[in-house]
């Protein structure tokens, strides 16, 4: 008969490790924790001698930064306190039901979309699971989903850093918005080549920059950006003004800038390729059971209805 032999570190160990890693330094850290600096750099010491390995390097002017095992020890701690949190979560609330964090991230122009459906729907089917929401760019999302601080992500399918687990959601191909008064807005289509002498107002955030201006490349076409701009509402809202041109993936149903101004979608000819929309987390362990029934829900809406598939996963 085997016997597991108790590690030579702590849950807390790890969790002061993961505060500290977050917060910079061990007196912010230890401002969250409610503990003093004295105490959570003892416990960080001793966590470095149980592991044999530095994880840390404490400058009293210079904050905290992680080693290199220390990065590797963060990922680990997260999914171990995250396990903790599950089964204390499984053991003191109802019977099946889940309970505890989920971080999602989420690309910024996908946010109007996603976050509605998916905060009702599974908030109301799981109220004791706390979603946190974090709006990041495809660049801003690197590494934070293999360290744990990110447990699923909303994203486009092009670009995306590491290599996550996936599953698609939807695709919509690209379209261009022009402003109700062009001369091309009765026209059933448009051609990215007619444009080539508009001005363009550029949704400037990777990948959606990187997209638009592959489109226009395929066919040889410089696009005259007039103005960039990481908002996609201030898009529609220069193009409501008359000031250029967009082209955009997500659409929405208001047919008005936020400034009220009549905008015009055109879909483009000839058609270009759809862009995916996945749902994307981690690959090196197995998803907690909240991050699961998360996915499986996402999978169950109508994205192009933003309502739950009849039969779809609770």
């Amino acid at each position: 008969m085997s016997t597991v032999r108790p590690p030579d570190f702590t849950l807390r160990q790890l969790a002061y490790l993961v505060a500290a890693a977050e917060a910079g330094s061990i007196a912010a850290a230890a401002e969250r924790l409610h503990v003093s600096p004295s105490a959570l750099s003892e416990a960080l010491t001793e966590l470095e001698r149980a592991l044999g390995a530095p994880l840390t390097v404490r400058r009293r002017a210079h904050g905290l930064t992680l080693t290199g095992s220390g990065t590797a020890v963060l990922a680990r701690a997260r999914r171990l306190l995250d396990g903790a949190a599950e089964l204390a979560a499984g053991i003191r609330g109802p019977d099946g039901e889940l309970a505890g964090p989920v971080t999602i991230a989420c690309y910024p122009t996908l946010a109007p979309v996603i976050l509605p459906a998916l905060l009702d729907g599974f908030g109301r089917a799981h109220p004791r699971v706390q979603l946190d929401i974090l709006e990041v760019t495809h660049d801003q999302l690197r590494g934070r989903i293999e360290s744990g601080e990110v447990d699923v992500a909303f994203v486009y399918d092009t670009l995306v850093p590491g290599a996550p687990r996936r599953e698609r959601l939807y695709a919509l191909p690209a379209h261009v918005i022009l402003p109700a008064g062009h001369r091309l807005a009765g026209a059933e289509s448009v051609r990215l080549a007619d444009l080539a002498s508009d001005d363009l107002i550029l949704l400037d955030a990777p990948p959606s920059s990187e997209h638009t201006l592959s489109l226009f490349a395929r066919l040889g076409v410089t696009p005259r950006i007039r103005h960039r701009t990481a908002s996609y509402e201030a898009v529609r809202t220069l193009v409501g003004r008359g000031l250029g041109y967009g082209v955009l993936v997500q659409r929405v149903a208001n047919d008005r800038s936020y400034e009220g101004y009549p905008i015009v979608a055109k879909e483009i000819e000839p058609p270009v390729e759809p862009v995916g929309i996945d749902v994307i987390w981690a690959a090196g362990a197995p998803p907690s059971a909240r991050v699961e029934r998360l996915v499986a829900f996402a999978r169950s809406i109508d994205w192009h209805g933003a309502a739950p598939a009849a039969g779809g996963a609770p």
